[in-house]
């Protein structure tokens, strides 16, 4: 049991290590090849190690974990984030494909192009700034000519909307958001009768908007 244990630990950073130097770019768009590179490196992890017993996969369960808090920790270090976490790379800068990341991260144009499409811009000429995080998604920054205009570009004072707070859910009152809007039960009550509601078992969802403290209604169908 305990050279299955080792063997385990052994595994999980020698997995960790691979998809790491696999690059950002297998956690981003998942093509065939990507799929089936992670389906592999799990299954041969997994077929070598022989799990002994209800106790043994407890241990191996906490080692995973062990080292999952483990990293989670280092990678606040600033000297090992970049290993651990990467780092983000920029792509397309003002207009041009930036061709010496693509290929060191190999990543390819076709996928480049499909993302950026994706995010609603389909001539990178419009984009600013395009950046794959080290998550695997891609930022995309539309130069200032392009992008959307805001109430502020138009000087318009637009009124912050008002954020909803569910009181019943499912036929349930949620005491705790009509303790936080300062209304009880009873407020409630009153407030479904004078819209002819008198069973909250028969409300599938309300809310009451924060600011006005109007309850808008969702009965059961």
């Amino acid at each position: 049991m305990v050279m299955e244990t080792i063997k385990l630990s052994g595994l999980f950073i020698l997995v960790f290590t691979i998809m790491r130097l696999l690059g950002k770019t297998l956690l981003s768009q998942w093509t065939a090849y990507d799929l089936v590179t992670i389906i592999f490196l799990s299954y041969a992890a997994l077929g070598a190690v022989n799990i002994q017993g209800f106790l043994h996969a407890v241990i191996c369960i906490t080692i995973i974990g062990g080292f999952y808090m483990l990293l989670s920790r280092v990678s606040l270090n600033e000297q090992l984030r970049h290993f651990i976490i990467g780092h983000p790379t920029i792509l397309i800068k003002d207009g041009e494909i930036i061709q010496k990341n693509l290929k060191q991260l190999r990543y390819s144009l076709t996928e480049l192009l499909s993302t950026v499409r994706s995010a609603g811009y389909p001539d990178i000429q419009g984009i600013q700034y395009a950046i794959l995080e080290p998550n695997g998604e891609i930022s995309v920054l539309p130069k200032n000519n392009l992008r959307p205009l805001t109430p502020k570009d138009l000087n318009l004072d637009i009124e912050h909307s008002d954020f909803p707070i569910t009181v019943i859910e499912d036929g349930n009152i949620k005491h705790e958001n009509l303790i936080f809007i300062n209304k009880t039960e009873e407020w409630l009550k009153r407030e479904l009768e004078q819209n002819e509601y008198y069973d909250i078992r028969s409300i599938f969802y309300a809310y009451v908007k924060y600011k006005k403290k109007s309850l808008i209604i969702f009965p059961y169908n």
